[in-house]
């Protein structure tokens, strides 16, 4: 995600701080930080690294290691959406945009699962503090979830070494792409910032991923 999208941007509706007022006070000041990076509204806790064993120092050593960090972030989108569908709070094309990206991010954990077989790291639990429960704060968290993917996949590209697993990778990265315009056209309805704000995508570092996951409460356990 490019830094042209800051707290204040994202959240033009203040969803992401009513979410954050559900979260710890301990960790909420850091919750709204990482959002200003973009990166606020992923999930998470020690509860990710520990999923994640061998990227408990955020380098990863493999194509294993990267794919297994994919997939976590995949689990915690899948149920993000899944949870909003079952929850049925949404309506119009908010509604429509969450059953189909159910269903993307559902086949992008069954794609992971399936290249990396008993290496799978296994799914975490998660409590999603409400957001999925409400258009504003689901439409909010969606939107830098989605973000946060784009630059999760992009920051890992010059660490893939198999010319495979970068073929799979890159197969999901536009997709995480259309769903963040698809949120943030719907957000909006053409107000600044626009969904393409820029002509380059930069993406995060494992550490950086990993610092925001880790300054949330989503993943419990």
């Amino acid at each position: 995600m490019s830094e042209i999208f800051k707290l204040e941007e994202v959240d033009t509706d203040g969803a992401i701080q009513e979410a954050a007022s559900r979260v710890d006070p301990h960790t909420r000041g850091a919750f709204l930080r990482k959002a200003g990076i973009g990166l606020g509204a992923l999930a998470g806790s020690s509860a990710l690294v520990g999923a994640l064993p061998g990227l408990a120092d955020a380098k990863a050593s493999s194509d294993t290691d990267i794919l297994n960090f994919a997939l976590t972030l995949e689990y915690l989108e899948s149920a993000f959406y899944a949870e909003a569908v079952m929850k049925g709070a949404l309506t119009g094309e908010t509604k429509s945009f969450a059953k189909v990206v159910a269903g993307h991010e559902a086949a992008h954990v069954a794609a992971l699962k399936g290249a990396l077989g008993s290496a799978a790291v296994k799914q975490p639990k998660f409590d999603f503090k409400g957001t999925t429960g409400a258009m504003k704060t689901f439409q909010a968290t969606s939107e830098v979830l989605e973000y946060t993917g784009v630059s999760a996949y992009l920051g890992q590209v010059g660490n893939i070494k198999s010319a495979k697993v970068l073929g799979a990778a890159g197969s999901i990265l536009p997709v995480e792409a259309w769903h963040a315009a698809w949120i943030a056209d719907i957000r909006r309805s053409g107000a600044k910032p626009y969904p393409a704000p820029s002509a380059f995508a930069s993406g995060k570092t494992m550490t950086q991923i990993l610092a925001a996951v880790k300054s949330t409460g989503f993943i419990v356990g």
